[in-house]
């Protein structure tokens, strides 16, 4: 591509100060990439420091290489394939199967949407990097941070007030122990949902899920491990 600039007229000091500044869009990439997956990194979670940087610096270089070929294409006289978008549109697609795969399901919980969303804005961020737009991609960082940092922590602070949790019992199925639980828990200040019951021997597994304070959770369970109609519990 320098050559065929230089061969178009434009000046070597020209052409060198637009690789400089390629260069530095890159560095730029690179350290807001860089400071979000430092939080990640902290946190221990999937998505870290490596990660969010090289997904950052490669939203971009395919922004400043789509750009550069629409310019070339442009130049060359072809108007109808002069789309400065064509390549910077297949990024979305592609991070999708990225956060996809930082997603995963299982007993009843799906985690990891909150990677994925980082991936996906930290993309955004490559990508306003890479087209020019350098208060928003700065200013988007620090909404990043902040929401991660500080939103966490309200978060949990929530959580030790409210809890939503899923437990496993056993108890004797001939005896009224069932009852006695929901009697109990309709007399708190948590929410019972039961997902599944089921036979089995002796016993009757309830499979629920208890919303409310912490507090009332913890009296639960303390009731649940003194009553000798359980004959098994456990949370999950």
């Amino acid at each position: 591509m320098e050559h065929f600039l230089v061969g178009l007229g434009l000046p070597a000091a020209l052409v060198t100060a637009l690789k400089l500044a390629t260069l530095g869009r890159l560095m730029l990439a690179a350290v807001l990439g860089g400071l979000v997956g430092l939080e990640r990194e902290l946190k221990a979670k999937p998505a870290g420091l490596r990660t969010t940087l090289l997904i950052c610096v490669g939203a971009a270089m395919f922004t400043e290489l789509s750009l550069d070929m629409a310019m070339l294409a442009t130049a060359g006289g072809d108007a109808m394939r002069a789309d400065p978008a064509r390549l910077a549109a297949q990024i979305i697609p592609g991070i999708g199967f990225i956060g996809a795969g930082a997603i995963l399901h299982g007993r009843g919980r799906v985690t990891g949407l909150t990677t994925a969303a980082t991936l996906w804005v930290v993309t955004a961020i490559g990508i306003g990097v890479g087209s020019g737009a350098y208060v928003e991609s700065i200013v988007a960082t620090l909404m990043v941070l902040g929401t991660l940092h500080l939103l966490g922590r309200m978060e949990r602070a929530i959580r030790r007030h409210t809890a939503n949790r899923r437990y496993t019992a056993a108890v004797d199925a001939g005896d009224d122990t069932f009852e006695r639980l929901i009697e109990s828990l309709q007399g708190g200040r948590l929410q019972l949902r039961v997902d599944t019951m089921e036979k089995v021997g002796d016993d009757l597994e309830v499979t629920f899920r208890l919303a409310g304070p912490q507090h009332e959770h913890d009296r639960m369970v303390k009731a649940m491990i003194r009553d000798k109609g359980v004959r098994s519990f456990k949370r999950g």
